[in-house]
């Protein structure tokens, strides 16, 4: 596949991305890790708000369903040595260069969350990188997953009377990865740790317990359920260990995942991750951003009966990518880290 490259802004350390509906259009955001701005851009890629010039600390951003515009944030996740004082806060709209930030949660050390819906309601699914810190690189109170029912107003919640969680999940050390993975119509959590990958998924009926599913023990930092080989069954692709070097591939074999295919080249400290369908074809988009820091596209040769890979963009660090389509393109939107800028890619065949 080819990939038509444009640098949309320069923002430092960008880190974040997300797609917004906005005053009935499809718009995407961009957030940066350190403290600095957060972008609004329209499809065509031209910056139409600043939501925020700080605090910044932004991991994850998620759109509030059935909102025009509103979406929770983190802030203050600087780091996995600077978190403390990270919490989830509420974003909607009042005009243009206006934007409500109020605080939702507090939540020290929150680095992953998304909104899961099942059966009319939705849950906060939130996960802590650790759960204490008290001196550089301290890992020795691991992470947990929390969660929430959101209600349909969040106007009544604020720092004062914050969203109250449950434990779904402890003893997570280095619980970094996160990704929203649909099976069977149901919306499920794929969260990534030191102990392997979980799938979190929502109960049937309110107040029922959760389903818990253990699909790997080894070392994770992220991960992603995609039928590459489109035999019907989900391959599980993950980068491993905590923002470590290998991109594997695992197939469910004997009812455990196997793995079938690794990367041969180190991919230093990988990060970025996609899985899903570029120009009909489903593949697996990684970014790393150390060493060569490349944009990678894997992909299955169905001639030769193997994954292959190929560069789509090379020196630009990506922290997290975003696939987005307008009229009937696919773009990647590429938060490139490690060179600040904010990239949007046009992949055709």
């Amino acid at each position: 596949m080819k990939a038509e490259k444009k640098v949309l802004e320069h923002l430092t350390k960008c880190y974040s991305v997300a797609p917004l509906n906005y005053n009935g259009k499809e718009h995407f955001l961009v957030a940066a890790e350190k403290e600095e701005r957060c972008l609004l851009f329209d499809m065509d890629g031209k910056v139409v708000d600043t939501v925020w010039k700080g605090p910044g600390g932004t991991m994850s951003m998620v759109q509030v369903p059935g909102t025009d515009g509103q979406f929770l944030a983190t802030h203050r996740f600087y780091s996995p040595n600077d978190s403390k004082e990270s919490s989830i806060v509420i974003v909607t709209p009042v005009g243009p260069d206006d934007w409500q930030i109020r605080t939702l949660v507090k939540l020290p050390h929150i680095h992953r969350f998304d909104i899961l819906k099942r059966n009319g309601i939705h849950y906060l699914l939130a996960c802590t990188l650790k759960s204490g810190h008290e001196y550089k690189e301290d890992w020795s109170s691991p992470g947990k997953v929390y969660t929430a029912v959101l209600p349909q107003d969040l106007s009544s919640l604020s720092e004062d009377n914050p969203l109250e969680f449950e434990i779904l999940k402890d003893n997570m050390l280095r619980n970094h990865g996160y990704y929203r993975v649909e099976e069977e119509g149901v919306e499920t959590g794929l969260v990534s740790f030191e102990g392997g990958i979980c799938q979190f998924i929502p109960p049937a009926v309110k107040g029922e317990p959760w389903e818990i599913r253990e699909l790997l023990h080894t070392p994770s930092s992220d991960a992603v359920l995609v039928d590459l080989d489109e035999d019907g069954e989900k391959e599980l692709a993950v980068l491993s260990p905590f923002h470590g070097n290998q991109i594997s591939v695992y197939k469910k074999q004997a009812g455990s995942f196997q793995k079938v295919y690794e990367y041969e080249k180190p991919a230093e400290f990988t990060h970025a991750i996609y899985g899903g369908n570029l120009c009909g074809k489903p593949c697996l988009v990684v970014g790393h951003r150390q060493g060569e820091r490349n944009l990678l596209l894997f992909t299955w040769n169905k001639e030769t009966s193997n994954y292959q890979w190929e560069v789509l963009d090379g020196d630009c660090g990506p922290a997290n990518v975003c696939h987005l389509m307008k009229d009937g393109d696919d773009l990647l939107i590429s938060a490139n880290r490690e060179t600040d800028e904010i990239s949007m890619y046009r992949i055709t065949p």
